[in-house]
Order: structure tokens, then sequence, then C-alpha cells
């Protein structure tokens, strides 16, 4: 029977083996992905993505928005715990007047 350290690298070398096998399928089927795109004329925007990583203007609790943080962060200003940029704003003493839409 193997003990319980060979059995472990053997566990971390399949692992390192199977990560390698998903990077390697992974640009075939990205290349699958793109061409069936194109084929049927669907766009990023189509399947509920964002381009380019940037949020959709909408807040996690459904409320309109009323603050917008310095990096573009949206919150309603609803009960429950503050983002963290709301928490920053407040500790410095600034008000969140500035940052309404």
């Amino acid at each position: 029977m193997a003990s319980y350290s060979e059995l472990m690298a053997q566990a971390q070398n399949l692992m390192a083996q199977a990560e390698q096998a998903r990077k390697d399928e992974l640009a075939s089927v990205i290349a699958d992905i793109k061409a069936k795109m194109k084929q049927f004329g669907i766009t990023a925007a189509d399947l509920g993505g964002t381009s380019g990583g940037k949020k959709t203007g909408k807040s996690k609790s459904g409320a309109p928005a009323k603050y917008r943080g310095p990096n573009g962060e949206l919150w309603a200003g609803g009960p429950g715990r503050k983002p963290e940029w709301v928490r920053a704003v407040l500790a410095s003493g600034k008000s969140l007047d500035s940052y309404l839409i």
C-alpha cells in the first residue's frame, strides 16, 4: 500500500496533468465557439456578457442606483452592509453627496 505522501504526490501530478490538458483543449474550444458565434451572428451581448468586463450599470439589489463610486461602482443606498468604497469615503470624513447620480 502506498503512503500518504506518495498518494499526495500522485494526486498533485494528476492535477498538473489535468490542468495542462485543459489548457491544451482551451484554444480549440474557444476557436469553435468563435466560429459558431460568427456563423450564427451571435455577439457577447446576446449571451448576456459585457464587453471589456465593464459593469452593466445595474446594482445587485435591483433597486435603481443612487450613488456611483470613484471607479464606477454602483450602490442603491439601501439597508445592509455598505460597499467598501462607501465605507472608505465615510471614514475619510467626506460626504456621499458628491457621489450622487
